[in-house]
């Protein structure tokens, strides 16, 4: 059986590095950044749904990588000999 283990951490390591080193970024265009605004001063709810929206296209990409790996790793164990 294979030692994952030193991959593993330097993934986690990897992540933390990318993490740790992002500046903050107004990134938001002019028309979202006004809609958000004037919905805040207001009271409305739009902006917390463009922040879910934001949050859901962050997180598709890795969900979506992460399946394929568990999909590509499952096949591999299954396939691999047993020792």
């Amino acid at each position: 059986m294979r030692n994952y283990g030193k991959y593993l951490l330097v993934a986690v390591l990897s992540f933390a590095m990318v993490i740790l080193s992002v500046e903050p970024a107004v990134a938001q265009c002019p028309m979202c950044k006004a809609a958000v605004e004037t919905s805040l001063a207001q009271g409305d709810t739009t902006a917390i749904g463009i922040n879910k929206g934001i949050l859901y296209l962050l997180l598709a990409p890795y969900v979506l990588y992460s399946l394929i790996f568990l999909a590509y790793w499952y096949t591999n164990k299954k396939n691999a000999p047993s020792a």
